[in-house]
């Protein structure tokens, strides 16, 4: 696919809010261990949000999606997930700006993007046993694959082998933030739920365009 419009993103926020609504239970049990258990609700319900608000609108460019986004999530999810993911999506529409219709890179980019607007609004650092464990790595990935101009797909699949691998390696830290500091040492050996949803979104990114990448080769085919 050499185009993606509007309406392509919206498919891709209803992939993500389907693979997250299939979690819903695992990602609340992850948090149930460690914080209020109310993740997979949140998640789930949020990115539902974000298809009902971004489908029901016509004629918005990329950028204007992504704000739309934000607010829709902010409104439906509150506490600490709400603020983050709003400010993930709104840094992907500061990055989109003037832009009318994206390639694949810019769906690969979306994965940096969102990492910096949950750092700047979380201040989390790596090793605190948040989402951020799962996004910064999987934003590292992106970028180094991008910036060996690397296919798309091949791009995404590496950032989301980098996120899987960081959402794992939180089940080895002790929480130093949020409601699972609380627990101090008794966080340990319980993946973060943040992360475990990161690594999720991250797929479902790389699941849309390999998607595409398949849609292509049946029409050339």
């Amino acid at each position: 696919m050499d185009t993606i419009t509007s309406c392509h993103i919206t498919e891709i926020f209803r992939l993500i809010a389907l693979r997250l609504s299939e979690a819903r239970v695992e990602l609340g049990a992850l948090d149930g261990a460690i914080g209020d258990a109310d993740h997979g609700n949140s998640m789930a319900e949020g990115f539902a949000a974000v298809v009902r608000a971004t489908s029901a609108t016509s004629n918005a460019s990329p950028a204007e999606l992504f704000m739309l986004a934000a607010r829709s999530f902010h409104s439906a999810v509150g506490a600490t997930t709400g603020p983050l993911y709003a400010s993930a999506m709104m840094a992907a529409g500061v990055d989109l700006e003037g832009k009318a219709a994206l390639d694949a890179t810019d769906v690969v980019r979306l994965v940096p993007s969102f990492a910096r607007g949950i750092a700047q609004r979380g201040k989390a650092q790596a090793g605190d046993k948040t989402m951020m464990d799962a996004w910064g790595p999987a934003a590292r990935a992106a970028v180094e694959a991008l910036n060996m101009c690397l296919p798309a797909q091949q791009c995404m699949a590496r950032a989301e082998a980098a996120a899987r691998e960081g959402c794992e390696s939180t089940r080895a830290m002790v929480a130093s933030v949020g409601r699972a500091a609380r627990l101090g040492p008794r966080s340990l050996g319980h993946v973060d739920p943040g992360a475990a949803s990161a690594a999720i979104i991250i797929a479902a990114l790389q699941e849309w365009l390999a998607r595409q990448d398949d849609a292509r080769a049946e029409g050339a085919g």
